[in-house]
């Protein structure tokens, strides 16, 4: 199985991912809601009663009928009684009647009758039961009703959103304590090459620590799944084929990193074939960096080859492994985080492939710039450098100066 196979376009690489990955999915299980933050919902959540489920007041001031509002201002302002003050956390006890209003505040229940509260900055107390009012307000204004947000029964939280803290604090609001996540895919990676040594090792003179078992536990992890490293594996065939067969065994996923191109010790190919039917996919992308990325299926599981460069390994994972972990994790929406940004200079590339150059955002008076960072696959710094990628589409032949990119933010 030597030689690439035929070259994949990203596009044709992401048509594949459709096709034999979009549905693959790992296990649920129940966990606590207020520990779910960054977890994958895999159960939709609808509102057991409305929310809120009293009308409250959004400011400190009075509760009143709007229509007794009407008209007034500096000039001519309107007087209201006050018929009661409004305690937080208790319910209010009492009605208003026309001409009437109660004190409230922000937070506080409604009483009946009243529809709108005023700011207490718009009124002045005269005595002890009036209030003189020098600003209309419109029913529904100062105010949140029952059940304005959300009505009961309403469909809240839906299946493979992944979980903010504002998600969270609507959970607590509405008094769900548990909920059903998708599980963490449990992703193994191991390392390979002679000249590797673990990242705590004084290399010899033709040695380099593991910085790709490092990146891609830490890119598992920001994708959702929880990294398994499985150790630095010599470029022995059978010696990597056992340990990718015992790794793969407990992990829904495995990632070798390393040996994925064509040489004659680039073993990672034919060793991730051998795990399952159908095997490798993918030999091959038309990217830079990337190019020797390796992605198949084994039994029902993903499995890729990354080359043994840091930066290509950690491009090709960003590009082309993420989507496929975060979809194995339930995650159904696959937005990346992006803006709109000028280069600051020509970006060259060589048509026939995608480039993913790396950029720096500078702040300027006409908005964001994007700095291209130049720097050879085997090389880091041009990577911790960067906020993020321009894509350079298949066919183009550069970016001019001055151009307006979307920049995919890291």
């Amino acid at each position: 199985m030597r030689g690439f196979f035929s070259l994949k376009t990203v596009d044709e690489v992401r048509d594949l991912q459709a096709e034999h990955f979009a549905a693959l999915r790992v296990g649920m299980e129940t966990v606590p809601a207020a520990e779910a933050l960054g977890r994958v919902l895999g159960e939709e959540v609808r509102t057991p009663g409305p929310v809120p489920h009293f009308s409250r007041s959004m400011v400190d001031g009075y509760a009143v009928r709007a229509a007794d509002t009407a008209g007034a201002s500096q000039g001519l302002p309107a007087y209201l009684e006050i018929v009661g003050t409004v305690e937080m956390g208790r319910p209010a006890e009492f009605a208003i009647e026309p001409g009437q209003c109660a004190v409230v505040p922000t937070g506080g229940m409604l009483p009946v009758g009243s529809d709108a509260a005023a700011m207490i900055e718009h009124t002045e107390l005269l005595g002890e039961t009036t209030v003189e009012l020098a600003k209309a307000v419109s029913p529904g204004q100062g105010v949140m009703t029952e059940g304005e947000d959300l009505p009961a029964g309403a469909l809240c939280l839906s299946p493979g959103l992944r979980l903010r803290a504002g998600d969270l604090a609507l959970l607590a609001t509405i008094g769900v304590t548990e909920v059903c996540v998708y599980r963490r895919p449990v992703v193994a990676i191991l390392s390979t090459g002679d000249e590797v040594v673990p990242p705590g090792a004084t290399p010899g003179p033709a040695e380099v620590r593991d910085a790709n078992g490092v990146a891609l536990a830490a890119m598992v992890t920001e994708a959702g799944g929880e990294p398994r490293f499985c150790g630095i594996v010599r470029d022995v065939e059978g010696s990597l084929e056992q340990a990718a067969r015992a790794a793969f065994e407990g992990a829904d996923a495995l990632i070798i990193s390393g040996g994925s191109s064509v040489g004659e010790r680039d073993l990672a190919k034919q060793v991730l074939h051998n795990l399952g039917e159908p095997g490798v996919l993918v030999h091959g992308v038309s990217l830079k960096p990337g190019k020797p990325t390796i992605i198949g299926l084994a039994g029902g599981k993903p499995v890729f080859g990354l080359p043994g460069h840091p930066l290509s390994a950690m491009v090709s994972f960003h590009c082309l492994v993420r989507p496929i972990l975060r979809r194995l994790g339930g995650e159904l929406e696959l937005r990346e985080p992006s803006l709109t940004a000028r280069l600051t200079r020509k970006v060259p590339s060589e048509s026939g492939r995608t480039e993913l150059v790396r950029v720096r955002l500078i702040g300027s008076s006409t908005g964001p710039l994007a700095e291209p960072l130049f720097g050879k696959s085997a090389g880091l710094t041009s990577l911790t450098a960067a906020h993020g990628f321009v894509e350079v589409p298949l066919g183009v032949e550069g970016l001019d100066a001055d151009a307006e990119v979307r920049v995919i933010l890291l």
